[in-house]
């Protein structure tokens, strides 16, 4: 099929979810995607599955089915995934400080840290003052290093803030003191190859040409409120510690120019385990599928871990991004500012619009990739547009 634009659009929807479908089309018709997948699963199933547009505007190269994408902070989805499953396997437990599993971290006061603060934001850890080279962050040890060595920002338990980098690092270093694996690893083995999942964290050289490049669109930057527009100036303004969460003090550059190194060879291989996820929306969705239920005979975590997981375990300001936010063990829950699939529903969004969730309730798992990215930590119109076509189709 075809958008009105001559758009290219690929893949199946099963009957009763033909607005899914006319809501991913009007994407690139109205809401200006340039390559972008969408998948819903619902009870296990997969009923929608769609691709389409442009992969590479260099190249020309259509958006194909087995295009792979990176999804920067929907990847945190995954990595809480694997911090629970160690937590059912009684190999980790939330509530002991992170000191028992990595000694070195206790300095500067941070002795009594228990893991769960890592999981919920609330270590006051969003950065770190050491000046690293790109070279030495995506080396592991010295980043793990200088968190171990950093001084909170705020007193830890006191309040939350989004660690949008060091997330990944605090709790895979976790995860790898406690089963001597890198967390890509770990994830690879106990959670995507059970499942059959096309989603990395560390991706291999040989599916490094199925990676669609990144692109910055401010095109819709009219359609959002002055009050955002306002507290991102405030919290991602130059000397924001915003902006030292998000980039690590510059040495992730900007998103503007060809994605940055998130575009690089380089940074696909490493393990940056709160950013660098390099999927399939179909992966992504039967992820989520496989953790609030059976998919093919495989479910990965049990329901009381998956409401643990999924209660909200902090309220009020996020000191990063300006705004309430909720976080669970690890996911994020619904807020105003992540409203997701409504009450229940649990997941992860990735800055620049991708976004992986699951509502137990109503069976649903959902996933959104794409090359175009637009500010924003926490959806879209396309996203929201997405979601509304899917509540449509089952209420």
């Amino acid at each position: 099929m075809t958008d009105a634009n001559g758009t290219a659009i690929d893949g199946r929807v099963e009957p009763g979810y033909e607005a899914v479908r006319d809501a991913f089309v009007a994407n690139f018709t109205e809401r200006g995607d340039l390559g972008a997948a969408f998948c819903l699963y619902k009870d296990g199933v997969a009923v929608v599955d769609l691709w389409g547009g442009t992969a590479d505007e260099r190249t020309g190269l259509a958006y194909a089915e087995d295009t792979l994408q990176l999804v920067f902070s929907t990847t945190k989805g995954a990595t809480a995934a694997c911090a629970n499953l160690l937590i059912e396997r009684g190999l980790l437990d939330a509530s002991t400080p992170v000191t028992e599993y990595w000694p070195e971290f206790g300095a500067e006061g941070k002795g009594t840290i228990p893991f769960e603060w890592l999981l919920t934001h609330q270590s006051g850890l969003p950065a770190i003052d050491a000046i690293l080279t790109l070279d030495e962050v995506l080396a592991w040890d010295p980043i793990v290093s200088a968190l171990a060595e950093q001084k909170p920002f705020w007193e830890p338990g006191t309040a939350h803030g989004y660690h949008a980098l060091t997330y990944g690092w605090l709790v895979g270093e976790v995860v790898r003191r406690i089963t001597g694996k890198t967390l890509g690893t770990f994830f690879a083995e106990e959670v995507a190859a059970p499942l059959g999942l096309e989603f990395w964290i560390g991706l291999p050289e040989s599916e490094e040409g199925r990676v669609a490049p990144l692109t910055m669109s401010l095109d819709h930057l009219a359609d959002m409120n002055p009050g955002e527009l306002e507290r991102m100036a405030i919290n991602f303004g130059p000397e924001g510690l915003g902006t030292r969460a998000l980039f690590l003090g510059g040495t992730f550059g900007g998103f503007t120019e060809g994605g940055g190194p998130f575009n690089s060879r380089e940074l696909h291989a490493a393990e940056v385990p709160a950013a660098n996820g390099i999927t399939t929306a179909r992966s992504l969705a039967r992820f989520y599928a496989g953790l609030i239920g059976e998919v093919d005979g495989v479910r990965i975590l049990a329901p009381g871990t998956v409401t643990e997981m999924s209660t909200p375990r902090t309220s009020g300001e996020d000191l990063i991004l300006g705004a309430e936010s909720k976080f669970g063990l690890g996911m994020m829950c619904v807020s105003p500012l992540t409203p997701l699939f409504g009450q229940g529903s649990f997941g992860h969004y990735g800055a620049g619009g991708s976004v992986g969730f699951a509502h137990p309730e109503s069976g649903i798992a959902f996933a959104y990739v794409m090359n175009q990215m637009r500010l924003g930590l926490a959806g879209d119109r396309r996203t929201d547009s997405l979601i509304d076509a899917v509540h449509a189709s089952i209420d």
